[in-house]
């Protein structure tokens, strides 16, 4: 790699995560941005927001393509059936093509039920959102499956979209994964659309020691009883609905992998690569002088599969300088200056009781580095 010359203009493509908790995506490149500008206003800077899926990829994405025309949606069944709200992003809109952004937090995650309830927790919402997409005109679907509350192998959803789970009283079973153990008799088809994918890293199956409910059902609040039960409610489930349940990813979402795969014909993909793709991180590449990522906290899981780690493993493919920005940095890569917010404000506390000063004053350091 090639020594960049300090006196001469920088082409600089700023692309975190989102500060989880804190910050979205699009405000921390802002702020980073910001920073470098006041420092070096020289420099050709742009931001790319960057997701993996889970929350914060319809901002994200939003954020990336500001053609990108977002939708409200009233009405819809939260995982713990209260009533809740939902916006989903529509890409290449007016077009016979256009493509729905859907993120599965924003209407069946984790952080909306009032109090945990891993056999009652439904994708019902989800489904219905897919449903406005389609009477939207879009002909494919993009489903960001991380942050899930549920575990019911995707049922609400298929329930949403016209499937009838049916008990051996011909009575819709409950909702949720536990509601499936009632589960006899499967009527009908989903609606679905032309294309539909599924953004998920998880590469667990549906069913046993490393299925939705073994691996996801503690987090959700589902105890060894609890698991059990799953586990039977999703063979039960699948065995009636057809379709394998091994392949890698089945057990995404809480087995929403599974529910559209085999529902609805969807195909997985992982998340970051392919929302960096969609954002036209790539492109920006090419012409890039130096690439700063970040997240809530960089450590070694960072390399795994998500945002920050992409970004590195792309930058270096391109040949092109790269930077850290986190909220903590619990690890170091050779010759990647990485900056934590922690460090600059002193504690945990104080980074996060103004995180968009201390972006900010980083982006500011990071450009007085160059």
């Amino acid at each position: 790699m090639q020594a960049v010359d300090h006196h001469t203009a920088l082409s600089v493509v700023v692309a975190p995560d989102s500060f989880k908790g804190s910050v979205t995506a699009a405000d921390a490149a802002a702020a980073i941005a910001d920073g470098w500008r006041q420092v070096r206003g020289q420099d050709a800077v742009i931001t790319i927001p960057l997701a993996d899926g889970g929350e914060g990829t319809v901002a994200a994405v939003a954020a990336a393509r500001p053609d990108g025309v977002l939708h409200q949606v009233d009405g819809l069944v939260g995982p713990d059936g209260r009533t809740v709200s939902a916006t989903w992003l529509e890409l290449d809109a007016g077009t016979p093509a256009s493509t729905a952004v859907i993120e599965m937090a924003s209407v069946s995650g984790l952080p909306m039920m009032h109090q945990l309830d891993p056999l009652g927790a439904t994708t019902y919402g989800l489904g219905q959102l897919i449903n406005a997409a389609l009477d939207a005109g879009c002909t494919t679907v993009i489903v960001g499956a991380g942050g899930s509350a549920t575990t019911d192998g995707g049922s609400g959803a298929l329930t949403a979209l016209g499937l009838e789970l049916l008990d051996d009283h011909g009575q819709p079973v409950p909702p949720g994964g536990g509601g499936l153990v009632r589960l006899t008799k499967i009527n009908g088809s989903a609606r679905r659309p032309a294309e539909l994918i599924m953004l998920s890293d998880v590469d667990a199956p549906l069913l046993g020691a490393r299925g939705a409910a073994a691996v996801f059902g503690p987090q959700k609040g589902a105890d060894a009883d609890q698991i059990l039960i799953l586990d039977a409610a999703l063979d039960r489930f699948a065995t009636l609905l057809g379709g394998g349940t091994d392949e890698p990813g089945m057990g995404a979402a809480g087995g929403l992998g599974y529910g559209l795969v085999t529902g609805l014909g969807a195909t997985i993909h992982p998340g970051a690569p392919y929302l960096a793709d969609l954002a036209g991180l790539p492109a920006a590449l090419q012409d890039a002088d130096l690439v700063i990522s970040g997240e809530g906290r960089f450590d070694q899981t960072s390399l795994g599969g998500k945002v920050v780690g992409y970004v590195l493993a792309q930058a270096a493919a391109y040949g092109v300088e790269t930077m850290i920005i986190a909220g903590q940095v619990a690890h170091r890569i050779d010759q990647v200056a990485a900056i934590g917010l922690t460090d600059l404000a002193g504690s945990a506390e104080a980074a996060l009781a103004d995180p968009m000063r201390w972006l900010h004053l980083a982006g500011t350091l990071a450009a007085e580095e160059r």
